[in-house]
């Protein structure tokens, strides 16, 4: 056994003590809770049912009313669709303990029934295909509390260091649905935005998704109402609410598409630190436009909004936890020292802007779209300011955290995510098919194209495949399949006898054939070894073979020589 596999063990060994004081769900995941068995919801939530399928969402007006001290919301949803086929049931969700009070349509209130947290809404007027319809849906209740937010979902419902009430909203995994009722599916988005208008105490603030239109007072009520417009699509659980004793401060962004309005809202005790610290955002914003492409959001703006949880991408009002600390923090995840040059909430949860929310998976079962591309991200933002060599060993480190436990592709249908290592590992994947595309100018170029032919889309893995795969002029659908859909690393065996090497891939899929970079006593060329014996010829028999780090493989000499 060579060095590359022993690293490979040492690296796991270590990577399992580091998980006593960070456990992999805390640096990683954003993953989503779910019993081991399928259940009639969870077919219910996943899949694409016929009460789902036959209209088109448009818009949502969402008008609440967030008490700070009950914990409760109230309110209406007015949801806009466009029919695509003759139905009248209309499916949408909504979690206990929140309540569905009634629901509205041409000034009638229709009839629905409850299965499970689905909501089945009987439509009494005849629905003409093509044409837009309306219902106002009612709702209040006191939704379900996150108690160790991002991960586990729910409301945030925490207080400052001054005492006062600070508020957020995060339900990646668990669904929108936990606090407010609407379509809740990745594959169909509102395609003309969100009109989000939230009621709290006149002494507070709420921030959410978009551009502020107007503030409202309601001096009989001690409340002010704050109306922020969304103009792009956007996936549901992107929508949300940040309330607490804000104060505001931005700048402009000279970007690929004009200028980009930067806006920041801290609390008002951490305006200095804030000031410091968000000067990550503009480096951020430089070095993502220039390998994704221009910001997806101009026209709703860009936002990092503190909140009294670690982060999360919430399109156009990105949530910033991370303690006014550079790395995870204050500590580097890929332990190659770069990971503490940036703030890494900024930088990751930034990423999600192009992948997640202008390219966003149909299906959670995809969610390596959002996760492996963002991970990446980071190592493609150390490259683009300390140089190429600092951007690999960012990627490389990466490493420590990838377990192989299980596949990074979830289950359809289901509302199953793959594993964690959709960060570590999937990244590290996108790193390894750099290699194999061989020119950055090429590969550079995919990513941009990717964000400007997906752009404000939902897609499903096949699509991403399909891309690459065309684009970078080679068949990368093996590489795929061994990241993706297979747990193992795989091994470049080899041995070498009378001037003749023999190679070939183990430990993977049928007909792995990726192509890998070596060097044969310090001369660099390229291997093309299947999993079926190839012989190369050595100019002595005592050569010595070197892989590029920068593929994930492990090596294996099997005769030890």
């Amino acid at each position: 056994m060579k060095y590359y596999l022993l690293k490979n063990c040492l690296i796991t060994a270590f990577f399992t003590l580091a998980l006593s004081a960070y456990s992999e769900k805390s640096i990683a995941a954003e993953l989503f809770p779910h019993s081991e068995k399928v259940t009639h919801q969870d077919i219910l939530r996943g899949s694409l049912t016929p009460e789902r399928t036959w209209w088109d969402l448009t818009h949502y007006h969402l008008n609440i009313s967030v008490d700070p001290v009950s914990k409760t919301i109230s309110g209406t949803n007015t949801m806009k669709y466009k029919v695509l086929a003759e139905q009248k049931r209309l499916q949408i969700e909504l979690q206990a303990p929140m309540v569905l009070e009634k629901v509205v349509q041409n000034g009638k209130n229709l009839t629905f029934e409850k299965n499970g947290y689905s909501y089945f809404i009987h439509l009494e007027s005849k629905q003409k295909i093509d044409k837009e319809y309306q219902l106002i849906m009612h709702f209040s209740g006191e939704p379900q509390a996150a108690e160790n937010p991002p991960w586990d979902g729910g409301i945030a419902w925490k207080t400052d260091e001054n005492g006062l009430p600070f508020i957020a909203s995060a339900c990646q995994g668990v669904g929108a649905s936990i606090w407010w009722p609407n379509k809740d599916h990745a594959y169909d988005e509102p395609n003309d935005g969100v009109l989000i208008s939230v009621e709290v105490p006149e002494h507070l603030m709420d921030v959410s998704n978009g551009r502020l239109i107007n503030v409202e007072s309601h001096p009989e009520r001690k409340t002010k109402t704050y109306h922020w417009q969304v103009t792009n699509p956007i996936n549901n659980y992107g929508v949300n609410i940040n309330i607490g004793d804000y104060v505001h401060f931005g700048e402009q962004y000279q970007g690929e598409q004009g200028l980009l309005d930067m806006d920041y809202y801290v609390l008002r005790d951490n305006l200095t630190k804030a000031k410091e610290q968000f000067k990550d955002a503009k480096r951020t914003m430089a070095a993502l436009e220039h390998w994704f492409g221009p910001y997806p959001f101009y026209q709703d703006s860009y936002k990092l909004v503190e909140a009294p949880y670690l982060g999360m991408e919430h399109q156009s009002s990105v949530t910033y936890g991370n303690g006014y600390k550079n790395g995870y923090l204050g500590w580097d995840r890929s332990h190659s020292g770069w990971g503490l040059k940036f703030d890494f909430i900024i930088v990751h949860e930034s990423g999600h802007e192009w992948f997640a929310n202008n390219i966003t998976s149909k299906d959670v079962a995809d969610m390596w779209i959002h996760e492996s591309f963002t991970n990446y991200s980071e190592s493609l933002f150390v490259e683009y300011h300390y140089g190429k060599d600092a951007g690999f060993e960012y990627a490389r480190g990466n490493r420590i955290g990838i377990q192989n436990h299980s596949k990074i592709i979830g289950t359809y249908g289901v509302h199953r995510e793959g594993s964690s290592d959709m960060y570590n590992k999937g990244g590290n994947m996108l790193h390894t098919i750099r290699q194999v595309v061989d020119n950055d100018k090429t590969w550079r170029n995919i990513l941009r194209e990717l964000n400007k032919t997906f752009y404000h889309q939902t897609v499903e893995t096949k699509q991403i495949e399909s891309y690459m795969s065309e684009q970078s002029g080679k068949d990368l659908s093996k590489i795929f399949d061994q990241y993706l859909r297979d747990t193992r690393i795989p091994m470049l065996e080899y041995y070498i006898k009378d001037k003749v090497m023999s190679v070939r891939w183990g430990n993977s899929v049928t007909d792995f054939n990726m192509s890998i970079k070596v060097t044969i006593d310090g001369k660099a060329q390229w291997l093309n070894p299947t999993t079926n014996w190839s012989k190369v010829e050595l100019e002595n028999s005592e050569a010595v073979l070197e892989v590029d780090a920068n593929f994930y493989v492990s090596v294996f000499n099997i005769l030890g020589n």
